[in-house]
């Protein structure tokens, strides 16, 4: 059963008396976060995202696959927006600033279907519904044009990153990742996660499922991001960048048939049936695939036991340092990610090591050395090695085929 610490909020109030803009930023320069809410929400669209500048503590930016640290969220937005459900019509934009803005189709990417059957959620920045005073305030202080590009018909790129929230909000609130996500996501997937971290590591379409409320679900996309990260260099060039797209629903169908690596959540449960549209489907615990040469995959080995075993070994001793050193707190995030990224890290390195040697061929002890099964892992490596484009001949024999 998951814990109760899996439904903190992702955003969390800090109650704080309105603060001044800073110096107004460069009008061409521009940066979406994020647009969503359900049951009466708020959200907001700004304009396009700059280059990067100086990072601040809040600005991390989620690039599966890549450690590094992303782009800096412009200030001005071009609408903000509150999108309900009504009995009869269905989901609605109930207030929107300007009034005059095309905001067709957000109602139905904004609110999670099935929104309006429960109590609670993500709170985005609206607390009571009907009151809009704050939010007003939040557009004037910081409304800005959207400068179109050529070609781009008006239109905004796809959101692909986490968003870093404004210190300047009415009133303040800062982006949180809850005590107890990993730890979760852990417990909720148990040995899973090392299938989940295979499929992520290949870069497939990931599509979890799961009824609302959809807060619970996005961090577990989060999470399953964070397990296929890789610091060395030269490594993910020639295959797609996961892009975690958190909430989906029908109204993004036409926007994932073009997608080839991506994790996201929906409560459509119509996707089950859209096979061409994902890779890998997760049901509550239950992880399946379509395709029949992922099926191999699905199968936990002795190799994966053994990483599951030392990861919850690890977070043992992080909790037990917790407890005898009150000077020393390290992050369980921090060691999540950590784990898999030295796990990562392992396997390319070996294989690069291999692809550079005279002979390239990659054999059982290799593959123990990587912490993989040679049997079990046979299949994985094959996809690896095909997904990422390294030169080497796999010599670990097939048991079905003598």
């Amino acid at each position: 059963m998951v814990e109760r610490g899996d439904e903190a909020p992702l955003l969390r109030w800090a109650e704080g008396p309105a603060v001044s803009p800073p110096l107004a930023p460069d009008p061409q320069a521009g940066g979406r976060g994020w647009g969503g809410g359900g049951g009466g929400r708020a959200a907001a669209e700004p304009p396009r995202r700059r280059e990067p500048e100086e990072l601040g503590p809040s600005q991390v930016l989620l690039q599966p696959g890549r450690l590094e640290l992303g782009d800096v969220e412009e200030d001005q937005v071009v609408a903000v927006f509150v999108v309900t459900f009504d009995p009869r019509s269905g989901n609605m934009v109930e207030w929107c600033l300007p009034q005059d803005i095309d905001l067709e189709g957000v109602e139905f990417k904004s609110m999670a279907s099935g929104s309006h059957k429960i109590q609670s959620d993500f709170i985005h920045q609206l607390e009571m519904p009907g009151h809009y005073s704050h939010l007003a305030a939040f557009y004037e202080d910081k409304k800005g044009v959207l400068h179109a590009g050529p070609g781009s018909g008006g239109s905004l790129p796809p959101v692909y990153w986490l968003p870093s929230i404004h210190r300047y909000m009415y009133p303040e609130m800062k982006i949180t990742h809850p005590a107890g996500c990993m730890s979760q996501f852990i417990k909720f997937f148990g040995e899973q996660i090392l299938i989940l971290w295979k499929f992520a590591l290949l870069r497939k379409r990931i599509l979890i499922f799961s009824p609302p409320p959809v807060g619970v679900v996005c961090y577990r996309v989060y999470c399953c991001c964070c397990l296929a990260n890789v610091s060395l260099p030269g490594i993910g060039g020639t295959v797609p960048e996961s892009k975690p797209f958190f909430y989906v629903n029908v109204a993004d169908i036409q926007s994932l048939e073009v997608e080839v690596s991506y994790v996201a959540c929906t409560t459509e449960k119509i996707f089950e049936e859209k096979r061409e549209l994902y890779d890998v489907y997760v049901d509550n615990q239950n992880v399946k695939t379509h395709h029949d040469h992922l099926q191999p995959l699905l199968k936990i080995n002795s190799a994966d036991r053994e990483k599951y075993r030392r990861l919850n070994e690890q977070r043992q001793m992080l909790l037990y340092s917790q407890e005898v050193e009150e000077d020393y707190n390290p992050c369980e995030e921090d060691l999540f990610v950590l784990f898999f990224l030295e796990q990562n890290n392992r396997i390319f390195q070996t294989l690069l090591e291999v692809s550079a040697s005279q002979d390239k061929t990659l054999t059982a002890e290799h593959a123990r050395g990587m912490g993989l099964d040679p049997q079990g892992d046979r299949s994985f490596l094959m996809d690896l090695l095909e997904a990422y484009g390294i030169d080497v001949m796999l010599v670990i024999d097939n048991p079905c085929c003598p």
